[in-house]
């Protein structure tokens, strides 16, 4: 699933210092720059120890761990939606992906000079958050305008439209991103056709200094409470210190680890809360060619898991094996389980579950 995240913020709070660490974190990621306008794209692994697990009762060729997309979009600076600093091209690759991750600075001074010159976490989201609503609330009167005359004719689509976009206006004019709006599935689904941004969910990024690697600081604290007013979250990133564990080799990177007392970067848990955000998780396939981390929506049905690998799987779907990391660790063997009973055939009904070990069988 080619589905993207987008690194926002104002200019100079280490966005793209980030990006570049995510995107440099050895053979895992490719980085794919386009003109200096254009955002740069790059390819991230989600990190996931339960890859090498299976493959050491599984030995296999190689070993494909689930990816994202991360999407360096251009620093956004107050009055944006009205076209400052480029905004509004800027604000056009926003609308294109499928969640944000919001940097927000929450280091002092040093030589890195702020935008607004002094550091103010909450006044730069809401900066960032206001020239979102603004754009959209462009958006939403356009859009009323034509789904009104609809409305007056009698449609019914258009009368749930036109009330539903009422509502966003009315949270838009309070500054109030539409994901915090009470929308039910359907209301969800009219919304996503017109690309709102602040309809989509936002993860904070706390982009703290060296001596706040864990986050503990009272300005990581005010952007926590304002990630918890909104049901959202805040991931602790140095990215200074990331790019440098970045550009070492593993068993340098695991020695500095180590010597500041984290199991693992910062920019692991940011992929995968990534990741979470967006609804997703992971599946996995095991042979002697490959053993891949297969991305699916939470909720997803085997057939449509088996469509992720190829249409055709989907649309000749007979049955699908199913077992579980547990079950190989305890059994060893794709055979010791079957021979235990617990290599389960499942139909096109089967929701798929987090970490489920599958096989496919299909006829086209």
């Amino acid at each position: 699933m080619a589905l993207e995240v987008g690194i926002v913020g104002l200019p100079n709070v280490g966005k793209s210092t980030i990006f570049n660490a995510l995107t440099a974190a050895g053979a895992l990621a490719a980085n794919y720059p386009f003109a200096t306008i254009e955002p740069n794209v790059g390819v991230v692994n989600v990190p996931d120890p339960r890859l090498g697990i299976i493959n050491q009762f599984q030995k296999t060729e190689k070993i494909v761990p689930a990816t994202l997309r991360v999407v360096d979009i251009a620093g956004i600076v107050r009055g944006a939606s009205t076209g400052e600093g480029l905004g509004n091209k800027f604000l056009s690759h926003i609308r294109q992906v499928d969640a944000i991750l919001h940097v927000v600075r929450c280091f002092g001074g040093g030589d890195v000079i702020h935008v607004e010159g002094s550091v103010d976490p909450i006044r730069d989201i809401d900066t960032i958050d206001t020239e979102l609503a603004l754009a959209d609330l462009e958006t939403v009167d356009a859009s009323l305008d034509k789904v009104e005359r609809l409305a007056r004719s009698g449609d019914k689509e258009a009368v749930a439209k036109a009330q539903l976009l009422r509502r966003a206006k009315d949270a838009l004019e309070r500054a109030k991103p539409l994901r915090s709006l009470e929308m039910s599935a359907e209301e969800r689904k009219l919304m996503r056709g017109l690309g709102l941004i602040t309809a989509k969910k936002v993860l904070y990024v706390a982009n703290v200094d060296e001596a706040d690697i864990h986050g503990k600081g009272p300005l990581v604290e005010v952007v926590n409470q304002r990630a918890t007013s909104e049901g959202g979250a805040v991931v602790p990133v140095c990215g200074k210190l990331e790019a440098e564990l970045a550009e070492l080799g593993p068993s340098d990177r695991d020695e500095m680890l180590a010597g500041l007392g984290l199991a693992e970067p910062a920019l692991a848990t940011l992929t995968r809360e990534a990741y979470r955000l967006l609804g997703l998780q992971s599946f996995f396939t095991s042979g002697p060619k490959e053993i891949r981390a297969w991305t699916v929506p939470v909720g997803a049905t085997a057939p449509q898991a088996a469509g992720v690998i190829h249409s055709d799987f989907e649309r000749g779907f007979i049955r699908a094996e199913v077992y579980t990391l547990d079950d190989l660790q305890q059994y060893k063997t794709e055979a010791a389980i079957k021979a235990a009973g617990k290599m389960r055939a499942e139909g096109k009904s089967y929701i798929v579950k987090e970490g489920d070990i599958l096989h496919f069988l299909f006829n086209v």
